[in-house]
């Protein structure tokens, strides 16, 4: 990793505060999450037998784990922590150290599905990130995905970039405006196929509902 650089620290950062957290953060995802069952809504509409789904920023594997056990499940996340969690309530999955500022390892092979949600709240690079996803999937293949999105006149959504207070290496929220994401998914060669702008997460903090785009893509061939 670029441990040099404000991007190898911000990683740093995320891969501290997060592996500091992976054994509880379980208790507290109800109350932080606020999905209102989307994740769940498009692995039902995409995910069939035997099929091959990455679940990128994988956590503590929360949304794949469930999974029939003839899907085959690779999860990858920059906290070894939340990585041994998941393996833990997985076994059967595949399981990696990885971030989505690097290109996936073509061992892992390509996925027919995909998920990157929640993790790309601290991307720094979301053109560079969609790539690596894309080439990752099958052309065809389906990947649902979240970002801040930074929207003029929406509190606390209108930086493109917002410090965590208190995080040590400093941490930032990423926020990326509709346009900049439509303009990384073309570069990328994935197109949308459904998007709506919803709440997210609850900064725990003051309360406040920080806001997604959702999008579900689909790789085009080639």
């Amino acid at each position: 990793m670029n441990d040099g650089s404000d991007g190898g620290r911000q990683e740093t950062g995320v891969r501290r505060a997060f592996g500091q957290i992976a054994e509880v953060y379980e208790a507290f995802f109800p109350m932080l999450g606020r999905y209102e069952g989307r994740v769940e809504a498009f692995l039902t509409r995409a995910v069939g037998p035997g099929m091959r789904v990455l679940d990128m920023g994988c956590g503590p594997g929360l949304f794949t784990r469930g999974l029939p056990e003839d899907v085959q499940v690779v999860g990858l996340d920059v906290s070894p922590e939340m990585v041994a969690v998941a393996r833990r309530a997985r076994p059967a999955g595949r399981y990696a150290v990885h971030s989505y500022h690097h290109p996936l390892d073509p061992a892992w092979g390509r996925f027919e599905v995909a998920l990157a949600v929640g993790c790309l709240d601290f991307c720094e690079d979301l053109p560079g990130a969609l790539g690596h996803l894309a080439q990752a999937l099958q052309p065809g293949g389906r990947m649902l995905f979240t970002v801040l999105e930074r929207r003029p006149g929406l509190e606390a959504h209108t930086e493109a970039r917002v410090p965590v207070p208190q995080s040590e290496p400093p941490v930032d929220l990423c926020f990326w405006s509709f346009t900049e994401c439509a303009r990384a998914l073309e570069a990328a060669r994935m197109v949308p196929a459904r998007y709506t702008h919803a709440p997210g997460w609850v900064r725990l903090g003051d309360g406040r509902v920080m806001h997604f785009g959702w999008w579900e893509v689909i790789r085009q061939d080639g």
